[in-house]
C-alpha cells in the first residue's frame, strides 16, 4: 500500500514539475469551443451539443494541461497552432475580400486585385515589417520595457500598449477623433 501511494505521489510529483508555469494557450480546448459555438446558428442547440459532448471538454483540457501545453512551453510553438501554408479568406473593411495566408514567420496577404503584401516577424530584432513590391518596412519593434516602437507616417515614435498609446499612433496615421458641435 506503502510503495502504491510513493509511486503515485512520485508520478504526480513529476507531472507538476513538468507542466509548473506553462500556462500555455489551451489550443485544443479553444479549437473544440469554437467549434461547438459556431456547430449551428441556434444558442440553444449549441448549448445541447455542450452538455452531450462535456466529457470531450475534459478530455481536451486534460490533454492540454499534461501535454500540449508543456510542448508549447518547453518547445515555444504549439503543435495544434502549426497553420503554416493555411490560407483563409477575409473580407476587408472596404467589402472586398483577401486571401490571408499563414507563413512560418507572418502572413501573406493577397488583394483582389492581385496585389500581395507579406507580414513578417523577425525573431532576432523583436519586430513586425511590412514587405510590398520588394520594399520591406518595419511597422513596429517590442522594447525591452514594454512599449513598442511604432513608425507612422515616415514618424517613429515610442507608444504603451494601452488606449492612450493606440491614440497617439491613429493621431498620427491622421485617423484623429473630430467632434461637432451646434
Amino acid at each position: 500500500m506503502k510503495v502504491r501511494t510513493l509511486t503515485v505521489a512520485a508520478i504526480l510529483m513529476c507531472t507538476t514539475m513538468l507542466t509548473s508555469s506553462c500556462v500555455g494557450s489551451f489550443s485544443l480546448f479553444n479549437k473544440l469551443a469554437s467549434w461547438n459555438r459556431g456547430a449551428t446558428d441556434n444558442k440553444f442547440l449549441n448549448e445541447i451539443i455542450f452538455i452531450v459532448i462535456s466529457p470531450a471538454y475534459a478530455v481536451c483540457s486534460l490533454a492540454d494541461v499534461l501535454v500540449l501545453n508543456s510542448i508549447e512551453f518547453w518547445s515555444g510553438t504549439n503543435p495544434l497552432a502549426a497553420n503554416v501554408g493555411k490560407s483563409v479568406t477575409v473580407k476587408g473593411q472596404d467589402g472586398r475580400y483577401y486571401a490571408v495566408k499563414t507563413l512560418k514567420d507572418g502572413y501573406e496577404v493577397k488583394a483582389p486585385d492581385g496585389n500581395v503584401t507579406c507580414f513578417r516577424y523577425d525573431k532576432k530584432t523583436d519586430s513586425w515589417s511590412q514587405i510590398q513590391d520588394g520594399k520591406t518596412t518595419e511597422i513596429f519593434r517590442f522594447n525591452p520595457d514594454g512599449t513598442i516602437k511604432v513608425t507612422v507616417a515616415d514618424k517613429t515614435m515610442d507608444v504603451a500598449l494601452d488606449e492612450n498609446g493606440l491614440n497617439q499612433v491613429a493621431n498620427a496615421a491622421g485617423y484623429g477623433f473630430f467632434y461637432a458641435a451646434r
